[in-house]
Parts: C-alpha cells; sequence; structure tokens
C-alpha cells in the first residue's frame, strides 16, 4: 500500500515542477522553428487543440491508420524537413507496420502542441504520448542529463553514439521513471558551434561580446569562462535580439542557423563544436507500463531503425547546410588547435565544478570512451 502511494505521490511531485518550469523557463535554442506555438495552459486545453486541428499530423498516410486499436500523438518542436523530425516520421511509419496497423503514431511537429516545456506536463498527463526533448529542456527536470552539455565532452557523434548505446544510454532512459517518463531512444542534435554578427576567430574576440545561450547555468559559465557576456532570450526572439544588439552572436548547430535564418544578421560561424549532444525521444511512463512484451519490442525496433535513419541523415544534413550557408554569404570559420585549446583550457573550471556533481556518469562515460 505505502509503495503505491509514495509512486503516485512522485507522479504528482513531478507534474508539479513540471508545471512550475512552463511557468518559469524559457524554450531552449534546439528549434528548427524561429515562431513558436503557445504553449496550451492546461493539458485538457493540450487535448483540445489537437483534436480540432486535423491537419497537424504529419506522420505517414491517414488512410492506413484507419481501425488502429491505439493512436499515439507524438510531439516534436521541430520543422517537417528537420532530420529529427524525419527520423520521427519514420518511427511512426515503423510502429505501424510492424504492429501490422494495431498502433498508429501521429507526428506533430512545428510546435503545434506547445514548446519542448510543455510537452514535459504533457508527457506526465498522458496528453501527449511521445515527444522529443532537448537536453537543454530536459536537465530542468532531470538534472543528471546536464552532464552531456559540458563542454568538449565528445570529440564527435560517433563517441557520443558509442556512449548512448552503453550502460550510460539505459541509466538515463529508465532514470526518467521518476518523473512519469520513460526515455525510448535518442536522436541526434548535432555539435553546437558560435555564430556572430563580427567576425570571431580566437578567444580574445570573445571578450565582453554578448553571446545567446539557453537558459542553463552550465552553458552560463561556459560563455562566461570565454570572456563573453551571456544573455538569455527565447528561442523565437534569437533573431529580432541579434537585430537589436541585444546579443551579437549565439551557439548552435549549422542546421538550425540555416533553417532559423541566424545567418541573415549574424553571418560568421566559428566551427569550434565546442558541445555535441542529442535529444531524447520520451514516452509517458504509465503507457509504457502499459505495453505487452510485444509492443515493447515493436516501439523497441522501430526507436532503433529511426535512430539508424538518423544518423544516416545527420552528418549529411550538416554538409548541406554549412554548403547553403556559404552560398547565402556567410562565413565559415574553422578555428585552428591552438584556439581550441585555449576554448578548452577557458573552460577547464566549469568541469571542476561539476565532476563531483555528476562524478557516477562522467565515471561510466570516460570508462565507455577508454579515458
Amino acid at each position: 500500500m505505502s509503495s503505491i502511494f509514495n509512486k503516485k505521490m512522485k507522479k504528482m511531485l513531478a507534474a508539479a515542477l513540471a508545471a512550475s518550469m512552463v511557468m518559469g523557463l524559457t524554450a531552449c535554442g534546439g528549434s528548427s522553428q524561429p515562431t513558436e506555438t503557445k504553449a496550451p495552459e492546461s493539458a485538457k486545453e493540450t487535448e483540445a487543440a489537437a483534436e480540432g486541428t486535423t491537419e497537424a499530423a504529419a506522420a505517414g498516410d491517414e488512410e492506413k491508420k484507419t481501425g488502429s486499436e491505439m493512436t499515439w500523438k507524438l510531439a516534436t518542436d521541430a520543422a517537417k524537413d528537420y532530420p529529427t523530425t524525419k527520423a520521427l516520421i519514420k518511427f511512426a511509419d515503423e510502429v505501424y507496420e510492424k504492429s501490422n496497423g494495431r498502433i498508429a503514431v501521429d507526428v506533430y511537429e512545428s510546435s503545434i502542441l506547445g514548446d519542448e516545456v510543455s510537452y514535459m506536463e504533457q508527457l506526465q498527463a498522458g496528453t501527449v504520448d511521445v515527444a522529443k526533448l532537448s537536453i537543454g529542456t530536459l536537465s530542468g527536470l532531470y538534472e543528471d542529463t546536464q552532464v552531456f552539455l559540458l563542454p568538449f565532452l565528445f570529440k564527435n557523434n560517433t563517441e557520443m553514439w558509442k556512449v548512448l548505446e552503453g550502460d550510460v544510454g539505459t541509466t538515463i532512459k529508465n532514470g526518467l521513471n521518476d518523473y512519469s517518463i520513460q526515455g525510448i531512444g535518442f536522436t541526434d542534435c548535432g555539435s553546437r558551434c558560435f555564430y556572430t554578427t563580427t567576425e570571431v576567430k580566437t578567444i580574445d574576440d570573445f571578450k565582453g561580446l554578448p553571446i545567446r545561450v539557453q537558459n542553463n547555468q552550465l552553458m552560463n559559465s561556459m560563455v562566461s569562462n570565454l570572456g563573453a557576456n551571456p544573455v538569455n532570450v527565447a528561442a523565437n526572439e534569437v533573431y529580432s535580439a541579434l537585430q537589436t544588439g541585444v546579443c551579437k552572436g549565439g551557439e548552435n548547430n549549422p542546421n538550425i542557423i540555416l533553417s532559423d535564418s541566424l545567418y541573415e544578421v549574424a553571418p560568421y560561424v566559428l566551427m569550434d563544436n565546442h558541445t555535441t549532444t542529442m535529444d531524447v525521444i520520451c514516452m509517458n511512463l504509465d503507457l509504457w507500463e502499459s505495453l505487452s512484451d510485444e509492443d515493447k519490442a515493436i516501439v523497441d525496433e522501430a526507436m532503433a531503425d529511426a535512430t539508424a535513419y538518423d544518423r544516416e541523415i545527420w552528418d549529411a544534413s550538416i554538409d548541406e547546410s554549412l554548403q547553403t550557408l556559404k552560398d547565402k554569404g556567410a562565413t565559415i570559420v574553422e578555428p585552428d588547435d591552438a584556439t581550441l585549446d585555449s576554448f578548452r583550457e577557458a573552460m577547464a573550471p566549469i568541469y571542476e565544478e561539476y565532476s563531483a556533481k555528476y562524478a557516477t556518469l562522467l565515471d561510466a562515460i570516460n570508462t565507455t570512451l577508454g579515458k
């Protein structure tokens, strides 16, 4: 009896925390959308909005989904043509095919169901069944995931995937259970680099420069340690903030810099790749626990196929985005080894600050990578 009570209390506390975050946090800069749909004020409003938006479901052929025993709502803030969304659409198609049409997944892209912070509340309430959450957003709820924001933690996405495919990935997915969420997989979120209104080549060029970062203490420290001034503005306000001089740069992956047209007002891109990170694909925990072993296997297999597809198209999409940025007049700066070494040295105190806090995860990551 007490265990059931504790579980219910844990879910209530987690839902309350997520609700407070909706009021207090801004969306992270991982969206591919320059505009952002206002988050619904309640789970019921979200459900009503979704039911009234017949054109919202992007995944697959609607006719083939008629008669499915279950239909899940999958939410992402990214646009339909963004690599991660393409992978999620593949996930939806694979679930449908592998279940012989018993399970349909409707993908609501482009922030139709709100922003990522609201997705966490909706996942816990069960009004959204599956959602893509960036680490910047998720770390506000599940603090341990913040370890993946440490600068230069991974040399490249090959190292990142090696870690995610092992025990660390399993730990992260299952650790979400404390918040009424089950992680079911990961997708690439790219390597973040700086984009600026004036050319930046060395660490000295950052001195006093107002740089937009996600509203996260670790990322604020990263920018401060470079000598710049961190500025926290919402993702949908970055373009105007660059226009007006509120900030004179920011950081994100090249796909976002292109899709959000940030190069128009900040045409210098420094390819330092300071943070290589991922998105977490999450499912409502009650839904996950209600599934049969057969259906859980279907979800796992479909997610594996979607992740493989995501990895296949991600690197190519970055190359294409960089070429398009060049074609549109952006200047791509490749930092030399001395510059990267100066960045790592400047950011070393961040590791000293957070190493004890995330010692277990960091040890597991380093062991996996043979460090």
